[in-house]
């Protein structure tokens, strides 16, 4: 049954629609068990609170009794110390048990009658201290004896108590029903989880059947993609051949016009002697000569001869320098190249390590990202391509920030690996994109020293390694260089001899 079928489009909908109710199902009854389960935790909670209220605040009246006694029976001050600290308890235990019995109606009702009993006790405590403090020892003993204070004491345990046994009842039963909705959880979660099983068992028994289609469609894919990159690579090697007759017709270009640079850079010289010369027999000659003839003629052997000689000898250097750099593009384009196995993270980093003294003085840093594993290259030409962006990073950086050199590596596709060098710098403007892998066009403010030919430079190099850059860059934003190689050259190279 083909992917496109009616009945195939009908038994997905019908199994999304099921596994979505089942979802749905399972999401809205945890969530109501979750809340029942809540709700009892929080019961729980409040009824414990509730007895731990009750016992310790019958512990501190039971703490400032016992206080009262000792200190009546020896007239011991330090036994005022823990009757003090419980009086000072049973204040705030008071109005936190309170607080907490304001949804329980039934001991709610008993909260009056408790605090009258506790003023009570207070008040009898209170009155013996202060009678043996006024050394009455006898009268307070006997108010004692009298039973005053036991009576509300009773009522109080009794009151108390009653608060336990009924938290204390509270508290089993809600555990109880708390067990029983854990239990209930756990039976719809199995049944739940056996409705999903059944699902995803019908859903995998539906594609089962489309398999085989989607195993034909992949090697149809796949054989396209095949014929695909063997077409890219048929179109690589015919730019690695159309670049090298381009080398080629440079390094005739160059040496047929090496031969006029050296007969103007000969006339150099003779304009030298011939100076020389001119000079002596101008300044030295008994001929009598009009005073602005002299001037004339001093002036053009001091100055205007000089002057011609040396701009026609520093624009013959900078020819010079231009027709080298020419050279040395076709010189490498001309190379045999070696391709041997190279670690593209140690050499980066090898690379980078050049520049980090510059970059650190800046307060810059470098970050290196190598995910690929070893490709076959030619590693002076790699190394010659990542010298100069690196320089061109640090060269072109921008005067406001710190240098930031970012480089990653990363494969793309199954015959290609992606490195990116990426700066903070200056940046290039967008029409110039292009321009500055042209040979002696530079783009930008002109304000560093350069020929131009840096990054035709590494075109050239890239091209010949069966490779391209290309860069992305907005203009004050930096620029990002991307460099795409063939993980194995060798293959290339060999494929080409045929």
């Amino acid at each position: 049954m083909p992917l496109s079928s009616p009945a195939f489009v009908r038994s997905s909908l019908v199994m999304l629609l099921l596994g979505a109710a089942i979802l749905l199902a399972i999401v809205a009854s945890t969530i109501v068990l979750a809340d029942r389960s809540n709700a009892l935790f929080i019961n729980i909670m409040e009824e414990r609170q509730i007895r731990r209220g009750s016992v310790d605040l019958l512990s501190a009246l039971q703490d400032a009794e016992t206080g009262q006694r000792g200190y009546l029976i020896t007239a011991d001050p330090d036994f005022l110390e823990p009757y003090d600290r419980a009086l000072q308890r049973v204040d705030a235990l008071q109005g936190n048990l309170a607080a907490s019995l304001q949804d329980r109606p039934v001991r709610l009702a008993l909260l009056p009658e408790l605090q009258q009993n506790i003023d009570l006790k207070l008040e009898e405590l209170a009155h013996t201290v202060a009678l043996t403090r006024a050394g009455e020892l006898e009268a307070a003993r006997d108010v004692v004896l009298s039973r005053e204070g036991q009576v509300p004491m009773d009522r109080i345990r009794a009151i108390l108590g009653q608060y336990v046994d009924i938290s204390d009842g509270q508290i089993e039963s809600e555990v109880d029903q708390h067990m029983k909705t854990s239990a209930q959880l756990r039976v719809f979660a199995a049944l739940s989880g056996l409705a999903m099983i059944l699902v995803v068992g019908g859903a995998i028994f539906l594609i089962s059947r489309h398999i085989r289609d989607i195993n034909a469609a992949q090697a149809e894919v796949k054989a396209l993609a095949g014929s695909l990159e063997e077409r890219v690579n048929e179109r690589t090697e015919d730019l690695m051949r159309a670049n090298q007759e381009i080398q080629r017709f440079a390094y005739i270009v160059t040496h047929d016009l090496r031969a006029p640079l050296v007969n103007v850079m000969g006339f150099t010289s003779e304009l030298e002697t011939s100076l020389k010369a001119l000079q002596a027999y101008v300044l030295a000659d008994d001929k009598p000569l009009g005073e602005q003839e002299i001037l004339d003629a001093r002036a053009a052997a001091e100055e205007d001869l000089p002057e011609a000689i040396d701009f026609i000898r520093s624009s013959t250097r900078k020819m010079d320098s231009l027709i080298n750099a020419i050279l040395k593009i076709s010189r490498d384009g001309r190379r045999q190249l070696r391709p041997e196995r190279l670690d593209l993270r140690e050499l980066i980093e090898h690379t980078a390590d050049t520049v980090q003294h510059q970059v650190a003085e800046s307060g810059g840093e470098v970050e290196i990202s190598v995910d690929v594993p070893p490709v076959v290259s030619d590693r002076l030409s790699v190394e010659q391509i990542l010298g100069n962006l690196f320089d061109n990073a640090v060269k072109y950086s921008h005067p406001e920030r710190a240098l930031r050199l970012r480089i990653r590596a990363r494969s793309e596709g199954l015959r290609m690996v992606r490195i990116e060098v990426e700066d903070n710098g200056r940046g290039i403007a967008l029409e110039d994109h292009e321009r500055i892998f042209e040979l002696f066009r530079r783009s930008g403010q002109q304000d560093k020293t350069g020929e131009g030919i840096g990054l035709a430079h590494v075109r050239s190099l890239a091209r010949n390694l069966g490779g391209e850059i290309t860069v992305s860059s907005k203009l004050g934003e930096g620029a990002t260089f991307i460099l795409r190689l063939p993980v194995d050259l060798a293959h290339i190279m060999r494929k080409m001899q045929r």
